[in-house]
């Protein structure tokens, strides 16, 4: 069925309209100056004649106490269930948020949605820049990262109407760092050229991506009776985001000087290695499989 389509170009609607969110998490600075500076450019009339790019911070309160969240994690509350939830004085505010934002871009899923959504993240794990989407055939995401592929060497992409998490590190959380702040700012230029580009008519060819799809996460280890960890882990495993990870290979070093081993039947990408937020999800790293998707040629239906 792909190859058919990859015979011709497959017509897709213009991009007119562009959300750029940052805050999401609000000790997430790289997104939340960008956004701000997106703004602020806006405003002394630099703004892009092809595209409508709406800026958003997600998360005012969260950003505005520097914490990822206040209540509950935001990221976690774009479900339709939650999105459709009465709302209370018990109601957490990030579920309040969360349907404010729908009510702003979306609504999720129908045609009056903004076109496309990036959403602005740092992460604490050296995993350079990666845009995580969530379909394998979202033809536009896909075209973006093979765009952004060719011209950083750096995006990895995992499995509105289209949208993205563009996630970029080493960066702690609760602070900026000059050379994250400028990769993301120059990823989110690439982006918005390539919409550009799209919008007036331009044909991208048929080609592939790599995409790494999460298979399962792994918790540190833990005592049995108080649940606290008892490992860090391993320096060897360290840092290597997106490294193939073998069986056998050291994964965690105990506290008490225990070299704990990786028991997969099969070689796994490793990704999120010790992020600090996910700390609290119980998630010590996140393993894949690596592989490369092809993707039609597409063009504007409006060209």
């Amino acid at each position: 069925r792909l190859s058919a389509l990859c015979c011709q170009a497959v017509t897709l609607p213009a991009l007119s309209c562009v959300a750029l969110c940052g805050g999401t998490h609000g000790n997430e600075l790289s997104g939340i100056y960008l956004v701000q500076e997106t703004l602020k450019n806006k405003r002394k009339g630099e703004a892009m004649e092809a595209v409508t790019v709406v800026t958003v911070i997600s998360n005012p309160r969260a950003v505005q106490q520097r914490v990822r969240y206040t209540e509950t994690d935001l990221n976690r509350c774009f479900t339709y269930a939650m999105l459709s939830a009465p709302v209370s004085e018990r109601t957490p505010y990030e579920i309040i948020r969360s349907q404010e934002l729908n009510s702003l871009l979306g609504p999720k899923g129908s045609g009056q949605a903004v076109d496309l959504i990036c959403d602005l993240h740092n992460t604490t794990a050296n995993m350079g820049l990666c845009l995580i989407t969530y379909a394998d055939s979202d033809w536009i995401c896909l075209h973006i990262c093979k765009h952004l592929q060719a011209r950083t060497n750096d995006p990895y992409t995992s499995v509105g109407k289209h949208g993205f998490a563009m996630e970029i590190g080493p960066q702690p959380h609760g602070v900026i760092r000059s050379n994250i702040f400028t990769a993301m700012q120059e990823a989110v230029h690439l982006m918005l050229d390539w919409v550009r580009l799209f919008n007036s008519g331009t044909q991208f060819d048929e080609g592939s991506v790599d995409v790494y799809t999460m298979v399962k996460n792994i918790d540190y280890p833990r005592d049995p009776y108080t649940h606290n960890i008892t490992a860090a882990v391993h320096p060897e495993l360290q840092d290597r985001d997106f490294c193939l990870l073998y069986p056998g290979d050291p994964i965690f070093l105990s506290f008490s000087g225990e070299i704990l081993r990786y028991k997969g039947k099969e070689p796994l990408y490793p990704f999120f290695i010790n992020e600090c937020a996910y700390y609290e999800k119980g998630v010590a790293l996140l393993l894949a499989r690596k592989s490369k998707v092809k993707i039609p040629a597409i063009q504007c239906s409006r060209a």
